[in-house]
């Protein structure tokens, strides 16, 4: 795809509501996916939320129709609406009124099984298992139908179809047909579905606290600058060219730029760094960071959805819904899991029922070691029994969770460090990743070269300043500002034949001098320069050899530290750059880096990372996001470091918002977990019917210890899940 149609592509971030499983979710993409004009789309069943990526001609409305043609609601939301807490708000009030309902009926049930009479039992159990299904457990009913009538099935069908039948069994013996009831497991499966739905919607809630924390931090108000004087203002009632004053202590409201006055703002909800940094007239500051000494004031430049703090959260949650893989398997079991468990169910319950005096000795054997089990239940109980065990136990539902729920947990573990996980497949290659291309200048290096030595005299230093002053090269802002500092940048002299070669320099005329500016000729007479690791600059006067410039860009203090944690990961750093090798070596020796490629354009950056994925390895590059978008985009994992408020979101698959070299690290740990992480919840996932089904089908396991076995399953994945969040970077991964 070209960068003219990604520009021209649209972003749509909504809600579905009423997905249970694995199988909802897909059922909702597979809806969004045959749209014409939509490119992409990631469903998420942990957070309910979708992520669609469109042509500019499709609307809102052509997307809630998709949904909803599927069988499910569309929520348009904001970035940072909290779905998950009225999720957990909504099973909370469920499951309190299916526990006033059911502690009643238990108590009943062990006083009818300890020989107690209780008159009319059989109706009182229709009556309040029926009340259960019907009111609390109405929600289930509902998703079970709407899938049904969709042509699909989900979890809710198979928590509806063993309630529904347990259920009538009651009113079947309440009406004098069937000797044995299972209505109190009705009741139980219906409680305990909720009973989950309400633990599982804590635990995201939960999950999920770290990109709520992002919201925590953003003002509510700002002091406006006035014709009256000053005055406190909703943020939503300020628009960008407005004036606000930010005291000490005081939250800056929203993206802009100091005007006047300065601060030390403590950053660290945008950075991670508690050390508060010094800002003056004209430095940008950001929304929801902390003025911790002085006043400022400040020109809005962003508001709303623009400023950086809502494009962190809106990445955030896009993370959270992106594609793995890994969960490719899963999604593929999910389609045919329900009709196959129905299947078994319908198959294995009649195989009790046809024959049960040949398959009776078994549960005679099972009942000296299993207390819940009959050793003479009759050829329908059974059937009966097995059947709900079976609908009940095989829950698709932890498979559903297994990477959602790992990457609400890892990425929001990553934004409190400011680190952005943008891509899904990245996530999961960084795991081999091999070797790690890094650009050196604004990345290994300041960013901010500086004159060292020179040998121009000081006429030939002033023409050479003129001439680059036409420059945006840094190198060239360097030399001008050597010249002519920070306060004046302009030269009254005029330059003639004024060219610019890129890779090679600048030349032009003045006072009758024609300058050459650029490359040296032979380097190697330059080799006592190099091997300091500086860059030269070679001055042509007349086309002789005027004499050169000394230019060093130095190493980023952290920068050597973050090599030695590549090194302990397995990772080999290489370095790019447009130096000279002699002074790229030695900078590459002075911080441990394995290997140099110097003298590269930045147009071939692209060219060598696909050099080293030509040898069957997962290749990373790190750059600025900007002059290295192709070669970002080309690398099996991109990293865009140092990007501040002007976020390169779409030439990286990671975004590093700290212009700092051990944050990389950091990234790459939290990765690592994440993807290890879903891989513990899908074998789990997996063991866990792998083993349950066979001793659900033998008639071993009782409907409400599967009830619960299905509900530890999914409790396992979101637990192991949040594991995430107390992960240490500081461990050697």
């Amino acid at each position: 795809m070209s960068e003219t149609e990604q520009n021209q592509q649209q972003h749509h971030s909504f809600s579905v509501e009423g997905m249970t499983c694995a199988s909802c979710a897909r059922r909702v993409e597979s809806s969004l996916k045959k749209q014409e004009g939509i490119d992409f789309v990631s469903v998420n069943l942990a957070t309910h939320k979708a992520y669609v990526v469109s042509k500019p001609d499709i609307q809102s409305e052509d997307i809630k129709k998709a949904v909803e043609n599927a069988g499910y609601s569309y929520a348009a939301e904001s970035p940072g609406d909290d779905v998950l807490t009225r999720q957990f708000a909504e099973s909370r009030k469920k499951i309190g009124v299916a526990l006033f309902l059911t502690i009643p009926l238990m108590i009943l049930m062990v006083l009818h099984m300890s020989g107690v009479h209780v008159p009319y039992f059989f109706a009182l159990e229709a009556l309040f298992a029926g009340i259960l299904l019907f009111v609390p457990g109405r929600s289930t009913i509902k998703s079970a139908f709407i899938a049904l009538r969709h042509g699909h099935t989900n979890m809710d069908t198979l928590v509806s179809v063993s309630a529904f039948v347990s259920w009538l069994t009651a009113v079947l013996g309440a009406l004098g047909i069937q000797e044995i009831s299972f209505g109190s497991i009705a009741a139980m499966i219906i409680t305990f579905h909720l009973g989950g739905r309400y633990i599982e919607a804590r635990l995201k809630h939960r999950a999920a606290q770290d990109v709520r924390s992002l919201l925590d931090v953003q003002a509510r108000h700002a002091r406006l600058i006035t014709e009256r004087g000053i005055e406190e203002v909703p943020i939503d009632a300020v628009k960008t060219g407005a004036h606000i004053m930010v005291r000490t202590g005081e939250k800056v409201p929203l993206d802009g730029k100091i005007i006047e006055g300065s601060a030390l703002v403590d950053e660290s909800m945008v950075t991670g760094e508690p050390v508060p940094v010094p800002h003056k007239q004209d430095s940008q500051v950001i929304g929801g960071t902390v003025v911790q000494q002085g006043s400022i004031k400040v020109e809005v430049e962003k508001v709303g959805e623009d400023t950086f703090l809502s494009q962190m959260i809106r990445l955030v949650e896009e993370s959270q819904s992106s594609r793995v893989p890994l969960q490719a398997l899963a999604d593929r079991i999910s389609v045919f899991f329900v009709p196959a468990i129905i299947f078994i169910a319908i198959i294995a319950g009649s195989l009790w029922f046809l024959l049960y005096p040949q398959l009776q000795p078994i549960l005679q054997w099972a009942a000296q070691y299993l207390f819940w089990i009959y050793p003479d239940p009759g050829a329908m109980t059974a059937g009966l029994f097995v059947f709900v065990t079976v609908l009940v136990i095989a829950c698709p539902c932890a498979l559903g969770l297994a990477t959602p729920m790992a990457l609400i947990a890892g990425s929001g573990k990553a934004a409190t460090k400011g680190i952005l996980i943008k891509n899904g497949e990245a996530l999961q290659n960084i795991k081999t990743l091999r070797y790690l291309l890094v650009d050196k200048t604004g990345t290994i290096t300041r960013g901010r070269p500086q004159v060292v030595e020179t040998s121009l005299s000081n006429k030939a230093l002033q023409d050479v300043a003129a001439i680059e002053t036409h420059s945006i090269h840094p190198l060239a802002a360097a030399v001008v500002e050597h010249v002519y500092g920070h306060s004046n940048t302009d030269s009254e002299q005029h330059v003639q034949n004024l060219k610019e070669t890129a890779g090679e320099g600048m030349q032009g005329r003045i006072g009758g001098v024609e300058y050459k500016i650029g490359k040296p000729r032979r380097p190697d007479s330059y080799t006592h320069l190099m091997q300091k690791g500086y860059t030269v600059i070679e001055v042509e006067s007349d086309g002789d050899i005027a004499g050169w410039i000394a230019v060093t860009d130095p190493v980023k203090d952290e920068a050597a530290e973050a090599v030695a944690n590549m090194h302990r990961m397995g990772i080999t750093v290489v370095m790019l750059t447009g130096d000279s090798h002699t002074t790229a070596r030695t900078v590459a020796d002075k911080i441990g880096i394995d290997e140099v490629l110097s003298e590269v354009s930045p147009d071939r950056k692209a060219e060598m990372v696909r050099k080293y994925r030509g040898e069957g390895v997962h290749v990373g590059m790190v750059g600025d996001g900007i002059n290295d978008a192709a070669a970002l985009k080309t690398a099996d994992v991109g990293f865009a470091i140092g990007t501040g408020t002007d976020l390169s979101i779409e030439s990286a698959d990671i975004v590093l918002i700290q212009d700092n070299l051990t944050v990389l690290g950091e990234a790459i740990k939290i990765s690592r977990k994440t993807v290890d992480t879903i891989k513990q919840n899908l074998f789990w996932a997996f063991f866990y019917n792998i083993v349950a089904l066979p001793l659900a089908a033998l008639g071993f396991l009782h409907p409400v210890i599967a009830e619960l076995a299905m509900l530890f399953s999914s409790i396992n994945v979101v637990l192991n899940s949040l594991r995430i969040q107390r992960f240490s970077t500081a461990k050697t991964n």
